[in-house]
């Protein structure tokens, strides 16, 4: 969800305690009985009106949300208009607790629902929210299905260059960008009619590719030269425009539109770089575990997950660029993705090897609590996972038998 579309939805009762899901520097006593909306600031100081469902603010030049909000018994339906002041409290509290996602709360997903059939060895998945599509690179076969998520059925498949590895959608310009690890470029797929519409000429090894849809821009991990470095494609032009040194062999990256700030985990280095996506340089360099193969944000709570080792993730404060919390998920995770309305993570455990037996499983992790709620089975070696947000359904790609799981809520 971009940016500045992040309009959550909750209720709240009188004397309700939010705070800004961005600067966390305000709490909000609210006193009306179905919502409220917070419509300016002035020196730090929050006006608060009535509004059934919706609430934004504006922090850092983009309408956000308020998260963290707490229900008490309901006020009567004429309850004032309140103003509120942050407190030493608040600002302690913020700065020790995540606020809590955006959107409605909905439970995660916890059952495989159904199971496609794709092209060999796929190995990464992106949605289309707006156009209900999934993306999914079948990297053995040099193609992209894509799936009807309303049928969960493969309506047509894009040729695209060797070994694809990884795709992104940009959703506001009908877009997918697609890493072809084996040619070190990047095919552009119109999403409207889905054919190759460019190819462009990255590092060598592209591996993980996100996109920026506010600033126009993708950054794509190349992650064959020991000297890493991630290029940056002007989406408009689709051109490469620089090229920005990291750590070793990246693998992965993910953007924080709201934060302006692009997270790259580099797998040689044990470590993750921390790119100001304004000046597109390095700030600082995060060391997290041996062998970082994902990295996903959760722009909303200020926290990025990095999957490392062996059966391993690290939780960053991305507001203090450290390390807060560590957990084991299953053996050998390949990725990570937040469902932020659900406060969840998902990790698939590439191959969970009992004697005789893969294993395929996704480890569910609250990002409330940054504890493991669930394991779930899938197929052959899960490679990659996506979330519908429409619906909170995950879309994991089980490389080992050509097949992409979906997942819901029971």
């Amino acid at each position: 969800m971009r940016a500045a579309e992040n309009l959550g939805r909750f209720m709240l009762g009188s004397q309700g305690l939010c705070r800004c899901a961005i600067c966390h520097d305000v709490e909000v006593k609210v006193s009306e009985q179905v919502g409220s909306d917070v419509v300016g600031r002035a020196d730090s100081r929050v006006a608060v009106r009535s509004r059934s469902w919706a609430a934004a603010l504006t922090c850092a030049g983009l309408a956000m949300v308020l998260t963290s909000c707490s229900p008490s018994p309901a006020a009567p339906a004429d309850a004032a208009l309140t103003i509120a002041s942050p407190t030493a409290t608040a600002s302690a509290s913020a700065a020790t607790t995540p606020a809590a996602n955006l959107g409605d709360s909905r439970a995660p997903a916890s059952t495989v629902t159904t199971t496609i059939t794709v092209g060999p060895a796929p190995f990464s998945v992106a949605i289309d929210g707006t156009t209900h599509t999934a993306y999914v690179t079948n990297s053995e076969g040099g193609t992209v299905s894509v799936i009807d998520t309303r049928t969960n059925t493969v309506t047509t498949t894009i040729p695209v260059g060797q070994l694809p590895y990884s795709v992104a959608v940009d959703e506001a310009a009908h877009t997918a960008y697609v890493t072809n690890a084996g040619g070190g470029t990047v095919s552009v797929i119109d999403t409207q009619t889905n054919t190759v519409t460019t190819t462009i000429t990255v590092g060598q090894y592209p591996a993980e590719v996100a996109v920026d849809e506010a600033a126009h821009t993708a950054y794509v991990a190349n992650n064959d030269d020991e000297d890493g470095a991630v290029s940056v494609i002007d989406t408009q032009t689709n051109t490469v425009t620089t090229t920005i040194p990291v750590g070793r062999r990246p693998g992965s990256v993910a953007v924080d539109e709201a934060a302006h700030t692009a997270y790259v985990a580099n797998n040689e280095d044990g470590t993750v770089s921390v790119i100001d996506t304004q000046t597109n340089t390095v700030t600082t360099t995060i060391t997290v575990g041996p062998s970082p193969v994902s990295v996903a944000v959760d722009a909303a709570a200020h926290t990025a997950y990095v999957i490392y080792g062996l059966e391993d993730a690290a939780v960053i404060d991305t507001q203090t660029n450290t390390v807060i919390a560590t957990l084991t998920v299953g053996m050998s995770p390949m990725d990570v993705t937040v469902d932020a309305a659900a406060h969840t993570a998902y990790v698939p455990n590439y191959a969970a090897y009992v004697p005789n037996n893969i294993d395929g499983t996704v480890s569910v992790i609250d990002t409330q609590t940054n504890t493991v709620i669930a394991t779930l089975t899938v197929g052959n070696k899960p490679a990659a996972l996506a979330v519908d947000p429409a619906t909170g359904s995950v879309f994991v790609a089980n490389s080992g038998d050509g097949t992409v799981s979906v997942l819901t809520a029971r």
